[in-house]
């Protein structure tokens, strides 16, 4: 097959379009390969950066971008995807208000690649969605020029498997699933994903590895859910979760942790779920499972807030007027991602009961409300011995490691915990309130 050839030759142009936390580093993986690789993004100043061999995300230094360049050409001109042999989709799937799928970032991709469209071609979707998504909505769309899929140009999916700041897996140390519309089809995308992975998996169609990536995120959405529930319950009974999640942990077998916090984010697990529960309403189907799992893991900032103010309840002091410093908006440790934090949530509640929040995160200056939170603007503060005296209550939402807890606990009047990172750390104290 020629295209195949051109791939094995590392002859084939791959276009990559979204440069974002999936985009960038399958770009950094294919240069790396020996391919020429093109990144399409609508963002201009993130093209800019690029161009310059500057990073905009955190965990990837500029230096891995830089290296990149002379086989990277990073633009905005999508109409140099009829020079792309391999188009890769990574743009983003998100929820709209109504909690539904928002397809508009896929299904607008797809339109534009449509126009460009000619025979020879791969596509391959890696964005998380619904099943169908591949051989049903995008296929109608590609086919409406006349060519077919399967025929004419080659179809995949692959869920990306991106886990930022990971230091134990990376891109191309964790095996890539896929699937084709048609066995052609999936033996193109194998000989494109085999050249930068260390396994492929192939699955029978792109409707089972649509499923596999729901399955994956839906699994962590749920044991993620039952802890925190346990976690709720615990903490009226007097016991910590903690412990007994670390008693469970000596189980050989049977059992496997999950840990509580402040609600879920970043764009997968408090997402993914959504899109399964949409499509199951298709066929006359309730996804109840997994639907009170997102109903327990939405109320885990409400939970917070809560906790929040029994804690200043207990000093005589009001939520109401109340200086409250957030420690960390990023959704996980030590990245710079805000995307669907539960930060931003606990946020919005604290200053709706008149609360005056500030925030530090010293991986994110900068906080942008995104999709949900448009009016919140803020800028980090000092983690200063001052900046913590003065407020009434620390709020600890995320667990970085840059944070020096002792000092923390030393100048805070009193502090929330919701990742146990103060006992974590050694530190034993009555001003620390686990949450």
């Amino acid at each position: 097959m020629e295209l195949i050839d051109k791939i094995k030759s590392k002859n084939a142009g791959v276009g990559v379009v979204g440069l974002g936390y999936v985009g960038l580093p399958l770009v950094m993986e294919f240069c790396k390969a020996g391919f020429h690789v093109t990144g399409f993004d609508i963002d201009e100043k993130k093209v800019m950066l690029l161009k310059q061999g500057k990073s905009y995300i955190k965990h990837i230094d500029s230096s891995r971008v830089a290296k990149c360049l002379p086989q990277f050409l990073p633009t905005n001109d999508f109409s140099r995807l009829s020079g792309m042999d391999c188009i890769v989709i990574c743009v983003p799937t998100p929820l709209n208000k109504n909690r539904e799928p928002d397809m508009d970032y896929v299904f607008g991709t797809t339109k534009t690649i449509a126009r460009y469209l000619r025979k020879g071609q791969l596509i391959s979707l890696e964005s998380t969605t619904y099943p169908g998504t591949t051989d049903e909505d995008m296929r109608a769309i590609l086919e409406e020029t006349g060519l077919k899929a399967g025929k004419d140009f080659y179809l995949a999916f692959s869920p990306e498997r991106e886990d930022p700041n990971n230091k134990e897996f990376s891109t191309s140390t964790i095996p890539k699933v896929v699937g084709g519309y048609t066995e052609k089809c999936l033996a193109v995308a194998l000989s494109l994903y085999d050249t930068i992975v260390i396994k492929t998996v192939p699955v029978s169609s792109t409707k089972a590895a649509e499923a596999t990536k729901l399955l994956e995120n839906i699994f962590r959405s749920v044991n993620i859910a039952l802890v925190n529930e346990l976690k709720m319950l615990f903490d009226r009974m007097g016991i910590n979760i903690w412990e007994v999640i670390e008693a469970a942990k000596t189980k050989p077998f049977g059992f496997q942790a999950f840990y509580p916090g402040p609600g879920l984010g970043g764009h997968c697990i408090p997402i993914d779920p959504f899109y399964l529960t949409w499509k199951a309403r298709e066929y006359e189907f309730s996804t109840r499972f997994i639907e009170l799992a997102g109903e327990i893991n939405t109320y885990m900032p409400h939970y917070v807030v809560e906790k929040t103010k029994d804690v200043l309840n207990k000093g005589k002091r009001a939520i109401n007027g109340s200086k409250i410093l957030v420690l960390g908006i990023a959704y996980k440790k030590n990245v710079d991602d805000q995307r669907e934090s539960p930060s931003l949530k606990i946020i919005e509640l604290l200053r709706e009961y008149g609360a005056d929040v500030t925030y530090n995160d010293p991986h994110v200056p900068r906080c942008v409300g995104l999709r949900h939170y448009p009016g919140l603007d803020m800028h980090s503060v000092p983690l200063t011995e001052e900046a913590l005296k003065q407020a009434d209550l620390v709020l600890l939402a995320t667990d970085h490691s840059a944070y020096d807890y002792a000092f923390i606990e030393k100048h805070a009047p009193c502090i929330i915990d919701t990742r146990n990172a103060f006992e974590s750390n050694g530190i034993k104290s009555g001003k620390v309130y686990r949450c």
